[in-house]
Formats: C-alpha cells, structure tokens, sequence
C-alpha cells in the first residue's frame, strides 16, 4: 500500500470469523493485512460470553485495543481486569504482552478497534495449550510445545 487510504467503516464487509467452543468474532479490515505496510488494523465484534482469541502472546508483533463499546474481561500475566468503551490496551511484543479479551456481557457486542504491527514472521505463544504459532509469509502453522525436537534431529 503506498497511497492515503480514506474509508468508511460502514462500507467495509463485517467477515464472520471462527465459532468454535466460546470463540467467535466478527471483523471489518480496515488496513488488511495481506498487504504490504507496517501494521494491520481491524474493528472487532464479539459475541455476548465469546472471546475472539485464546491466550496469547507475540514474540515480535505489538498489538493495541481501543474499546468502542460493549463491556469485557481481559486476561493478563498481572491478572484480570474489567475493560469498557473508552479504554486503550497496548500489548508489548513478549511474555508481558500476554492477553485474552472475553465480552462479559449477555446481550451487547464488545466491540473494539485493534491496532497491530506486522513482522514478516512472528511467532505466538499459547500458555494455556502449550501451542506455538508461526505467522507471516507464506506460513500460517500450529504446533504443539511438547512437540518439540532437537536441531538437528532427522538431518
């Protein structure tokens, strides 16, 4: 991308993403990103009692929350706190980045403006599942930690 880009939320398709065991969100790309720049951008729509993303954190990428609307729990290394429309998260590349955002409302959508810096490749890790992710181009891949085998095993 190497023009301005001027758009208007309400002509951005919302894409239903992931339904799966208390996972569930709804995007609108706003900075898409398999596009060429430095950082995605997306509003975000969760469910009453679903969160977006397991637990997680980066080991490169740099990602920030601004709430709309809606009500929500966000899991930290620090602990939980309660988060609603007008509050700013900034999650640093790394173990103290780690996050987990749950609407904790019955009926209202949380809904939130995410704001992520984009590495060619990152890795995530899920401390709750003992997974590791592997994101960027061309690779888009899970594995298990446990998984895990030696640097030159079966060269």
């Amino acid at each position: 991308m190497d023009e301005i880009l001027k758009v208007r939320l309400d002509d951005i398709p919302l894409k239903h993403k992931c339904e799966h065991d208390g996972y569930e969100y709804y995007r609108r790309e706003l900075v898409p990103g398999n596009e060429p720049h430095q950082c995605t951008i997306s509003v975000y729509e969760i469910p009453p009692g679903k969160s977006a993303y397991p637990y997680h954190y980066h080991s490169g990428n740099e990602e920030a929350f601004y709430i709309l609307s809606g009500t929500g729990l966000l899991k930290t290394p620090a602990g939980e706190m309660k988060v609603t429309a007008g509050d700013f998260i900034f999650f640093p590349a790394g173990e103290k980045g780690a996050h987990k955002l749950t609407n904790t409302s019955k009926t209202d959508k949380l809904i939130y403006l995410d704001f992520d810096t984009k590495n060619e490749i990152d890795v995530a890790f899920y401390p709750d599942s003992g997974k590791i992710g592997i994101w960027g181009k061309d690779i888009n891949q899970v594995y298990r930690t446990r998984d895990q085998v030696g640097y030159y095993d079966g060269e």
